[in-house]
């Protein structure tokens, strides 16, 4: 192994953080073996706070409407194609109620940025969740809103809020995305969802149009900054019905890399091994976890609008039901020495 690259790994397990060189000669230097040290270093640390287990977030994708219109997104605002639909309350709930049975004891409410559901209509749901189930966290991942949007949410009961940053270079994610959304305003959301008392996560698409290692090295640094609670981040794979859809899908093994680095960054975070690297490998949801992830997501949403909740194509699972997802992610982690648990799976604070 290269001997600089060696150095930076330690140095990034000593201090938690490189500079925004250092991480570019790190990433750009990456070999099989570096990885497989690397691999080792955030598996250690994994071990060290959350054991072998592995924690469950229902997903429950309830609106595939968005005000949005995203270069890479499948539900972008101008996808004349999607078919559209919406959850009603009693539906979210059915998919709350299945998925406790299962085991399940954190939802995760997923969506587009829907005008339709107001503050009012989501408090009322929130409070409904957790009124039924007391003992399970509720997630949002509904996108930008105001501070006191926010603060509405934490107060009904809400207790996690995923936002991911996309990218923190300001002239990429002007690459990205419509003149409208803005990182600074990206940024401003998640500082307030931290303020106000959620748990919070960010992330990044790997491998998204025009990303060079500095925009990487550039999400790191300000991942080590927010010091999220939660970091999701997945290769970036087209939509046939996008601006990018002929752009090439990041790949897993940097995806892999990325996800040790961000352990050994911070070690007690909520590190998702996502659908979108099953996506583009059988097994990339278990890789993810050997390489030091700790979450994985399935899918409670009725199999009836599974095919049409599409961000990208191909995606996974989308003819499971909500107990065929469960029982096969159980199999999937006990064959590389894991086990699923069944608890709200809160972040640790530090070791």
């Amino acid at each position: 192994m290269n001997h600089t690259v060696k150095t930076l790994i330690d140095k990034l397990e000593q201090n938690g953080v490189l500079n925004r060189d250092e991480f570019v000669r790190l990433i750009d230097s990456r070999t099989g073996e570096a990885a497989e040290y690397l691999f080792g270093k955030a598996c250690k640390i994994r071990h060290a706070v959350y054991d072998h287990e592995v924690y469950m977030r229902g997903l429950i994708e309830f609106t595939n409407y968005c005000k949005n219109d995203c270069y890479y997104c499948g539900i972008r605002r101008s996808n004349r194609e999607a078919e559209r639909y919406r959850l009603t309350p009693g539906q979210i709930l059915d998919c709350c109620a299945a998925g406790y049975g299962l085991g399940f004891r954190t939802f995760v409410l997923q969506g587009g940025e829907d005008p339709y559901y107001t503050d009012e209509r989501m408090v009322e749901i929130i409070r409904a969740i957790k009124t039924q189930w007391p003992d399970c966290a509720l997630t949002l991942s509904i996108g930008e809103k105001s501070r006191e949007s926010y603060k509405l949410f934490r107060e009904a009961g809400a207790d996690r809020y995923l936002l991911r940053h996309e990218t923190a270079n300001a002239a990429h994610y002007e690459k990205l995305h419509p003149a409208d959304l803005t990182l600074k305003n990206r940024k401003r959301c998640l500082h307030d969802l931290k303020e106000i008392g959620f748990q919070v996560g960010c992330g990044f698409m790997v491998g998204s149009p025009f990303q060079s290692t500095e925009c990487i090295a550039d999400d790191l640094l300000f991942i080590k900054e927010l010091a999220p609670h939660m970091v999701g981040i997945g290769p970036f794979i087209a939509h046939h019905q996008t601006p990018f859809a002929d752009e090439k899908p990041g790949t897993m093994e940097l995806t892999l890399f990325l996800l040790a680095i961000i352990r050994l960054m911070l070690p007690c975070v909520l590190l998702p091994a996502t659908t979108a690297l099953g996506t583009i490998h059988p097994t990339g949801r278990e890789k993810g976890i050997l390489a030091g992830a700790n979450v994985v997501m399935p899918n409670l949403s009725p199999t009836s609008v599974r095919k049409k909740y599409m961000l990208y194509d191909n995606k996974i699972c989308t003819g499971d039901e909500a107990a065929e997802c469960r029982m096969c992610m159980h199999r999937r982690m006990e064959s590389i020495g894991y086990h699923l648990t069944v608890s709200r799976g809160d972040h640790r604070g530090t070791i």
